[in-house]
């Protein structure tokens, strides 16, 4: 997956988390703004009905009924803690009061009944609720703890937008892992359909060539270009082999079969199948092996064999007749280097280029990547140097 694609997946999540927090807050802001009565309710209703109460002749008269709710009441005390006025005043509820009963119920309840209370220059308004109607509790914050709310907050929201980045990451993972099987499972089958259309007519040519070549009739001419054209579709085989190999390995569709390796044996068959195969007709091959013993390798011998054999045929491509061509193994530590060396390459091929070129046909060393790719599959890795000798070396774990 593209690092622009995780960047762009992470900005939306963080864009989206951001809007939900920005509309958490404008909700209880709205929801606040609500049940205040916009924002009324703790001081213009109490201080309206305070004004509806006037003294008369006949001792207060009262023009407020319509600001009390139904089962709201109203009573005001004088200096002295009585009643000397009172609207729907429960029964329950008393005509005098001391100073520490007032000083109890002016912020809380009278008798289970939630009050407001109002401070008049003739005593103290008191306008109560129904019980059960209203709930009241006390709440206070130090000053530093109303400072440090910000940095809560913010903690907070930064806590749940790693919570939802961090659910988004396993999902879009999971969504993006999909489509990546696909793709490759696509890539794979269209790669394996082109290689069976191709290995039929190829193999037409190569068994025409092969009669051409053995023909008594045919001129010394024509037979090496018989040759020639049977040579070059071996090699056309042999790529579309590797690719089909490097693409199953880049898939991880490749199962390792992994068996004891005796890693001095392995080279000694791979020397004698170099030089009776006919492959290296022409070349000198080398062969240095440490006096002691090498230790066992855990590996597949299919995949190993085809990475030296890449290896060696890179030698034999890039160099003429003539050339000497070594390959040995020696131990390091808790590793095993199988290596091979030969001719002269000025600059070193780079085989983590990608397998196919835009327009779908195999991109320049594809061998070389798949030599790279079989080693990372055994946990090892490949190391390719430039100079004289050009020199290879596959870095295994014991």
């Amino acid at each position: 997956m593209k690092l622009s694609s995780w960047m762009k997946g992470a900005m939306l999540v963080t864009v989206s988390a951001l809007l939900i927090f920005i509309m958490m807050v404008l909700g209880c802001l709205a929801f606040t703004w609500h049940i205040s009565k916009g924002g009324t309710e703790w001081n213009a209703p109490i201080q309206t009905i305070s004004d509806a109460l006037t003294p008369d002749s006949t001792g207060y008269s009262f023009t407020g009924e319509a600001f009390l709710e139904e089962g709201c009441w109203a009573m005001l005390l004088n200096e002295e803690g009585k009643v000397v006025w009172s609207y729907h005043k429960p029964e329950d509820v008393p005509e005098e009061y001391s100073l520490p009963q007032v000083a109890t119920f002016a912020r809380w309840y009278l008798n289970d009944y939630p009050v407001r209370c109002w401070v008049r220059d003739d005593g103290l308004l008191v306008v109560g609720s129904p019980k059960g109607s209203v709930w009241k509790q006390d709440f206070s914050m130090d000053l530093q703890d109303i400072l440090q709310l910000p940095f809560w907050i913010l903690g907070f929201f930064l806590l749940a937008l790693g919570c939802v980045l961090g659910v988004a990451w396993l999902v879009l993972r999971r969504w993006f892992r999909q489509e990546q099987r696909l793709r490759d499972a696509a890539r794979s089958n269209w790669i394996n359909g082109v290689s069976h259309d191709i290995r039929t007519p190829l193999s037409v040519v190569m068994g025409y060539a092969a009669q051409l070549e053995e023909a008594p009739d045919l001129a010394p001419e024509h037979k090496r270009r018989a040759c020639a054209i049977r040579a070059q579709s071996q090699v056309i085989r042999d790529l579309v082999n590797d690719l089909n190999l490097t693409m199953r390995l880049d898939c991880e569709m490749q199962p390792l079969r992994r068996k004891p390796l005796s890693p001095a044996a392995f080279l000694r068959q791979i020397g004698a199948d170099f030089l009776n195969g006919g492959m290296g007709e022409g070349f000198d091959l080398e062969m240095q092996l440490p006096e002691t013993p090498l230790p066992m390798l855990l590996a597949d011998l299919f995949l190993l064999r085809r990475a030296v054999n890449n290896l060696l045929a890179n030698c034999v491509r890039h160099n003429d007749p003539g050339c000497t061509i070594c390959l040995g193994a020696r131990a390091e530590g808790k590793w095993l280097v199988f290596w091979v060396e030969g001719g002269t390459v000025e600059k070193a091929p780079q085989p983590v280029d990608h397998s196919l070129e835009p327009d779908g046909g195999a991109a320049h060393g594809t061998g070389l990547r798949l030599v790279a790719q079989i080693a990372a599959a055994h946990g090892g890795k490949a190391v390719f140097s430039s100079g004289t000798p050009y020199r290879c070396e596959l870095w295994l774990p014991v």
